[in-house]
């Protein structure tokens, strides 16, 4: 879905992908029911979910919230019922992720995370998600991107830089971004149009689908503003349409196809039920289910921040961070070079290029040297175009700080690129420093654990009133708008059934 990243947690995690069993010749679309050139059998596809389904649980982390499990998982499968591929087995997951933002795997593993469901309003918009993913699967969009791909010379697609994992192909190849980052408009909206289908065959409000792209693309706005005033780049998973869902014609057209497949003639939308299930949601960085190594963490501008160590990391000036658990990955403004970080225990007795020689399956400990200026015992290496976790030269770098291992990798798509941001991967490692008092102050502010709390407003309320009661310290009243859709200027009536954050 083309959904924006809320406070910029979002890794452009690109998912390992092992094609095994994959062949190549024609298959029947399951929703044109034309044939379709591609190098995926199904049986390939639903093994690449399974693989993946895993890494993508580790990695961001399961919501713990067993009934709010099990009622996205019923809503989703009331909708894949209803879609051109029913005999798919279709998983649901809530991740533990503030981020804005749910994505498919092939095979039918669809994700939703709490950062979204925060923002959705009713049952038939969470339908309307859903449904938009369960389109992606059912038409085989990731298994077409995939052989446009190999066609072009990405061969070997889904790349896991966010998993942890040494992989062996293109660090940047573009078939994993896909699935994170839109397939464009034309699948997009075929999305778009399959979701209003399956939702108004299941009873929903297909109109639903607008809503959610018009609430998202407030919250895409509202972003964009927010990291101008912070001087960083949006961090936004990928933006909606250019223009508002009220003033999108195609949009409006593919959506209002769905009517015909309409099962009553007033649609539900279950608000009352969809409110019953957030309430006490986990709202924003702070969760009991974040990373054990970074818990506590903090992004803010390009700074990220471990209080537990003492520790801040400076990332390059205007690249674009995003986290998901214990890992940090920066994209330089170009989209040209990228540099993650990866916190780990430390384990005793491991020198920093002994461990880099385990991790990347090394048969000799790489040629290297320690970080001159830097206290901390540590290692830094640039492997050549055969490294195990890339197909490109990459600067590995190895810190121990306290208790816990620091490993930097950064690469870029060209030779050229490589050298002339291989000092900012350097100075990045080289900067580590202690926290100073004024981010200590800030992330005393930021830390607090924040719910979600559904409750009726009362006659005089305002979002200026109910944010001067909330945790949040900043933005705090445009953000009760926006996850109540009242967003800019709306105000909450008497009697109705508002989100507040506490």
């Amino acid at each position: 879905m083309r959904i924006p990243a809320f406070q910029g947690l979002l890794i452009p995690f690109l998912l390992t992908m092992v094609v095994a069993g994959g062949g190549t010749g024609c298959a029947m679309n399951p929703v044109s029911g034309t044939p379709d050139v591609v190098f995926m059998s199904e049986s390939s596809e639903i093994n690449i979910g399974t693989e993946n389904d895993a890494k993508v649980r580790e990695r961001y982390g399961v919501y713990d919230n067993p009934e709010l499990q099990a009622y996205v998982q019923r809503v989703g499968q009331q909708l894949a019922a209803q879609s051109h591929r029913p005999g798919l087995t279709y998983h649901f997951t809530v991740l533990d992720s503030p981020e804005v933002n749910a994505f498919a795997l092939p095979g039918g593993y669809i994700y939703i995370t709490r950062g979204i469901l925060a923002y959705l309003n009713s049952e038939a918009e969470l339908a309307a998600v859903l449904g938009h993913e369960i389109g992606h699967v059912t038409a085989r969009h990731a298994v077409r991107q995939y052989t446009a791909a190999t066609a072009t010379g990405f061969v070997g697609a889904f790349i896991g830089i966010a998993t942890g994992i040494p992989v062996t192909q293109d660090l940047f190849n573009t078939l994993g971004n896909a699935m994170l980052s839109g397939y464009g408009r034309d699948h997009e909206l075929e999305s778009d149009r399959l979701g209003a289908e399956y939702i108004a065959r299941a009873s929903y409000d297909p109109q639903a689908m607008i809503r959610v792209v018009g609430v998202l693309k407030n919250q895409e706005e509202f972003e964009k503003k927010r990291a101008a005033a912070e001087n960083r780049a949006p961090r936004i998973y990928h933006g909606v349409f250019a223009s508002h869902p009220s003033a999108d014609q195609r949009l409006q057209e593919v959506v209002g196809q769905a009517d015909k497949f309409k099962t009553l003639s007033e649609p539900k939308l279950a608000r009352g039920e969809y409110l019953a299930q957030i309430d006490k949601l986990a709202f924003g960085a702070v969760s009991k289910g974040a990373g054990k190594m970074t818990k506590g963490s903090l992004m803010y501008a390009n700074h990220y921040y471990l209080p537990e160590i003492d520790l801040a990391i400076d990332f390059p000036a205007d690249w674009n961070l995003q986290q998901s658990l214990d890992t940090v990955t920066a994209t330089s403004p170009d989209q040209q070079a990228l540099l993650q970080l990866d916190v780990r225990e430390l384990e005793k007795n491991v020198a920093p290029d002994e461990f880099l020689k385990r991790h990347l399956q090394l048969n000799t400990k790489p040629a290297g040297s320690t970080i001159k200026g830097l206290s901390q015992n540590s290692f830094t290496a640039v492997l050549p175009d055969a490294a195990p976790f890339s197909a490109r030269e990459t600067r590995a770098t190895v810190v121990n700080h306290k208790n816990r291992r620091l490993l930097f990798q950064g690469t870029a798509r060209t030779h050229e690129g490589f050298t002339a941001t291989d000092t900012l991967f350097l100075a990045t490692a080289r900067g580590l420093r202690p926290l100073n008092a004024d981010e200590k102050q800030l992330l005393e502010r930021k830390g607090q654990e924040q719910h979600l709390r559904i409750v009726r407003a009362k006659s005089g309320d305002t979002f200026a009133s109910l944010a001067k009661k909330s945790h949040l310290k900043d933005n705090n009243e445009s953000v009760l708008r926006l996850i109540n859709n009242m967003f800019p200027d709306g105000e909450p009536q008497a009697g109705e059934f508002i989100k507040i954050i506490e």
